[in-house]
């Protein structure tokens, strides 16, 4: 506490004069801090705001990208599925047709193998028949 010096008619005016001032003087310091922190505050409140705002537009949009990635891999998963499937029923038809085509190289191999044997014997009927002719000219000519 500030003491003052005495004076004829009570405290001395110049000293109390210069401490009213200085009081004064700090007072209005002390509010313009004041003011200045209310004024830091309140744009410390309009920041939060605005970043609460960019963190639920973040939140939404991170849910739309979950989403759409989502259906991305749900889409790609049913894409596989039809290629695997066309692909096991293309596998099937180039087998059956396989199976199809060696069967019938069999029958026609079958078919050649008959045939060779049925000419086999009708060129040996016909050279003994060639020789039996053969045989019946006379030697005598």
């Amino acid at each position: 506490m500030k003491k003052f010096g005495t004076s004829f008619n009570g405290y001395n005016k110049q000293e109390v004069n210069l401490f009213v001032h200085d009081v004064t003087k700090e007072y209005e310091n002390m509010l313009n801090n004041l003011k200045a922190r209310d004024q830091e505050i309140e744009n410390l409140k309009q920041k939060l705001i605005q970043y609460q705002n960019m963190e639920t537009t973040l939140n939404r949009a991170l849910l739309v990208a979950e989403d759409a990635s989502s259906q991305i891999k749900k889409m790609a998963r049913d894409e596989s599925k039809g290629i695997l499937d066309d692909a096991k029923r293309n596998a099937s038809r180039i087998v059956n047709e396989a199976l199809m085509r060696a069967t019938k190289l069999e029958q026609d191999a079958e078919n050649l193998k008959r045939r060779i044997v049925i000419f086999k014997r009708k060129f040996r009927q016909a050279m003994e028949n060639e020789i039996e002719n053969i045989d019946e000219i006379p030697e005598d000519y």
